[in-house]
């Protein structure tokens, strides 16, 4: 969110990273973003992993959240799969389960939840997976900052369930015509350049609004801003998007 710092009553806005996935570059990426988005071990790492990326994040001074998916290593929780009513629910909190662990005896706080990949696109488009979802949540931590698609029903659903939602737009996706995001499976679903991830998160911050691949544009609430960090650009994009954003005097800042 575009919002004055109380301290230097500077604007401010969120960078996220999904970190902790097995790339080399979560460390240098750290100091380019205000929170990190840690695999829970399903799609992607281990107890190790999450481990040694929550002590990263800390030492970092960025706030932690689980970023929880399918059980799929071997698609990177990408590929959607239908599971039956209530195993959405179980899949989530199991993660937040394994997570809170590790993050407790790191002593540090659980911030927010990310869903990941196919687990969070589903949840755009079908409200049950979302309620269970934001649901599974709610029952583990209803102070817990969920983050979900700008405008989208993932967003309202987690709302009207009472849980505090950050809006998320992408810096590294292409849109579609009606605000979501274009499938992986299309080519042009990647923003390849960091200056144009920077300047897509320009507009966003500034003027709440984006556009499309086809260049028709949209409004948007942008509270946090998302980078992946398994794409080969995301230290590029972090730090193009960090210095962008430092110039027009907007501070990076967590929720």
């Amino acid at each position: 969110m575009y919002r004055p710092d109380e301290k230097c009553n500077m604007p401010s806005i969120d960078i996220n990273c999904d970190l902790g996935e097995g790339k080399p570059n979560d460390a240098s990426i750290m100091q380019f973003i205000s929170s990190a988005n840690i695999a829970c071990g399903y799609h992607a790492g281990d107890e190790a992993t999450i481990r040694a990326t929550i002590r990263l994040a800390i030492k970092n001074k960025l706030v932690v959240g689980a970023h929880p998916g399918f059980a799929d290593k071997e698609n990177f929780g990408r590929v959607e799969i239908l599971l039956p009513a209530g195993d959405y629910y179980k899949l989530v909190m199991e993660q937040l389960v394994l997570f809170k662990d590790i993050a407790d005896q790191e002593g540090v706080s659980i911030h927010h939840i990310k869903a990941h990949g196919a687990l969070y696109n589903l949840s755009v488009k079908n409200e049950m997976v979302a309620t269970e979802v934001a649901k599974a949540v709610h029952d583990f931590d209803p102070t817990l900052i969920y983050y979900a698609l700008s405008n989208s029903s993932m967003l309202r659903i987690a709302e009207d369930m009472g849980l505090k939602t950050a809006s998320e737009v992408f810096a590294d996706r292409n849109y579609m015509d009606d605000g979501t995001l274009i499938p992986r499976i299309q080519k042009n679903a990647i923003v390849t350049e960091p200056e144009a991830a920077a300047k897509q998160v320009l507009m966003m911050a500034k003027e709440k609004k984006a556009m499309s691949i086809n260049a028709k544009p949209f409004s948007v609430k942008a509270d946090t801003i998302c980078i992946h960090g398994d794409l080969p650009q995301a230290y590029s994009f972090a730090k193009a998007i960090h210095k962008s954003l430092k110039e027009n005097k907007i501070d990076v800042r967590s929720i």
